[in-house]
C-alpha cells in the first residue's frame, strides 16, 4: 500500500484525516455537547473546549508528520529498521560506530514514537517494530487463507462467544458494526482461536482486533499484529481461561501504585477500594474500551517498541492526573466516575503520556517481570484455592 505512494500523496492524504473540527454557532454560544466523528469513525461528544484540544492534537500530528516525512527522505523509508552507517568512510564497518548509530537511531526513534506516529505510517511502523512481519515471514504466504478456510463452518465454544461479542463490539461504528465489518473480526478472532487453542478467546480481545483492523486495514495484517501482540508483546496468560496473567498484572499495579502514587493507594485502601476494578478493563482491552481512539493508539504506539511496561505508565498516570480530585472521594462510586470521566475526555495524548514518562518516572522492564515473578505464585495458590471451591460445589449439587 506505501510503496506506490509518492511523499506528497501520503501528505495530501495525512491533511485529509484530519479535518478542523467546527462546531456550530448555536453549540459554541450554549457550550451544549456535540457529536462529531473521529479519525477512526467513532462518534465523540464532547465541548467545545474537547473540539479545540482535538484539533490543537491534529495539528501537532500535522508537525509531527512533517518530521517523519523528512526523515525517511534523508535516511530512507525504512530507516528505523536499521542502524545508520552513511558517516563511516570508505565502506568500512567499525563495531563501534555501527553500535554507536544504532544507538543514536533508537534515541531518535524513541522519541519519534512516543510523541505519535502519523496515522499513515503507523501501519508500516507497527507491522515492522512489533516483529509482526517477522513472525508472518517464518510460515508460507497462504497461511492467513489457509487457515481461514480451514476452520469456515467449525463451532467452538471460543466460536459461539465470538459470535455473541460481534454485535457488542464498538456498537454504532459505521464499519465495524455492519455485516462486512462483524465477518472480518470474525474471521480474525475465529482464525487465533484455532493458532493458540491455550488462549482461543477471551472478551477483551474482540475491542482489541477490531482497533487493530482499523489501523492495519487489511485483515491478514491485523491477524498477524493480535498474534505478536499475544505471543511476544504482552504477558503469558493474560487471555487464558483463568486469567492467571491479568491477576497477576493487577497486583504489579498495585504494588507500583504505591510506590509511585503513596497517599491515593493509601487513601484508595482505606476506603476498601480495590484499583482492579477499573484497571483489568484497562489492561485487558488495552484501554481501547476507555480512552479516544486516537489516544489509545498514542498508547499502542509505544506498546508496539517498548513493550507491555507502557500499559504501567499510563494506568499510573491517569491516576495520578487526578490525584486531587480522588484524595477528596468518600465513595467507591466517586471514585469510578472520576476515573471514568477522566478517560473519556482525554482527547489530548500528549496531556496522558507527558505524566506517564517525564511524571511517573523510570521503569524497565526487567523491573517489572521481576515484580510479576514474584507475585505469580501467590496468584497460582489463589486460583487454585477457587478452583477447588468451585469443584467442592459441584460435587454438593449432585
Amino acid at each position: 500500500m506505501f510503496g506506490t505512494q509518492s511523499k506528497r500523496d501520503l501528505t495530501l492524504e495525512l491533511q485529509a484525516q484530519f479535518p478542523i473540527l467546527r462546531p456550530s454557532i448555536h453549540a459554541r454560544r450554549a457550550n451544549l455537547t456535540v457529536k462529531f466523528q473521529d479519525l477512526y469513525g467513532f462518534t465523540v461528544e464532547g465541548n467545545v473546549d474537547d473540539v479545540n484540544v482535538l484539533n490543537e492534537v491534529r495539528e501537532k500530528v500535522r508537525q509531527q508528520g512533517r518530521v517523519w516525512w523528512a526523515l525517511e527522505a534523508s535516511k530512507g523509508a525504512n530507516w528505523y529498521l536499521q542502524p545508520q552507517v552513511s558517516s563511516l568512510s570508505e565502506g568500512i564497518v567499525l563495531k563501534s560506530s555501527l553500535k554507536l548509530a544504532a544507538l543514536a537511531n533508537s534515541i531518535t526513534l524513541k522519541r519519534l514514537i512516543r510523541k505519535g506516529i502519523p496515522p499513515v505510517l503507523r501501519p508500516k511502523v507497527w507491522f515492522s517494530l512489533s516483529g509482526a512481519a517477522k513472525k508472518k515471514s517464518t510460515v508460507p504466504e497462504s497461511y492467513y487463507n489457509d487457515l481461514t478456510k480451514a476452520v469456515d463452518g467449525k463451532v467452538t465454544p471460543a466460536t459461539r462467544q465470538i459470535d455473541h461479542d460481534l454485535p457488542r463490539t464498538f456498537p454504532g461504528h459505521p464499519w465495524l458494526d455492519t455485516p462486512e465489518g462483524h465477518a472480518a473480526l470474525r474471521r480474525v478472532l475465529v482464525g487465533y482461536s484455532f493458532r493458540d487453542s491455550d488462549v482461543g478467546y477471551c472478551q477483551g480481545l474482540n475491542y482489541v482486533a477490531a482497533l487493530l483492523l482499523l489501523v492495519m486495514k487489511t485483515e491478514e495484517d491485523a491477524f498477524w499484529m493480535l498474534a505478536v501482540l499475544l505471543e511476544n508483546v504482552l504477558v503469558n496468560d493474560c487471555y487464558t481461561n483463568n486469567l492467571s496473567g491479568c491477576h497477576v498484572e493487577q497486583r504489579v499495579f498495585k504494588d507500583l501504585l504505591a510506590k509511585k502514587c503513596p497517599r491515593i493507594a493509601a487513601h484508595l485502601e482505606a476506603l476498601e477500594f480495590d484499583v482492579s476494578l477499573v484497571a483489568t478493563e484497562w489492561f485487558l482491552c488495552l484501554f481501547s474500551k476507555s480512552l479516544p481512539s486516537e489516544t489509545t493508539l498514542r498508547v499502542w504506539d509505544v506498546l508496539f517498541y517498548e513493550g507491555a511496561k507502557v500499559l504501567f505508565h499510563a494506568a499510573l498516570a491517569i491516576f495520578m492526573m487526578k490525584e486531587d480530585e480522588l484524595l477528596l472521594t468518600h465513595q467507591v462510586g466517586d471514585i469510578i466516575n472520576i476515573l471514568q470521566r477522566t478517560t473519556h475526555h482525554l482527547f489530548d495524548p500528549d496531556e496522558l503520556l507527558t505524566v506517564a514518562f517525564d511524571k511517573i518516572g523510570f521503569m524497565t522492564t526487567n523491573t517489572i517481570s521481576k515484580q510479576r515473578k514474584k507475585q505469580e505464585p501467590e496468584v497460582m495458590k489463589e486460583l487454585d484455592e477457587r478452583l477447588r471451591r468451585l469443584n467442592s460445589l459441584r460435587t454438593d449439587d449432585k
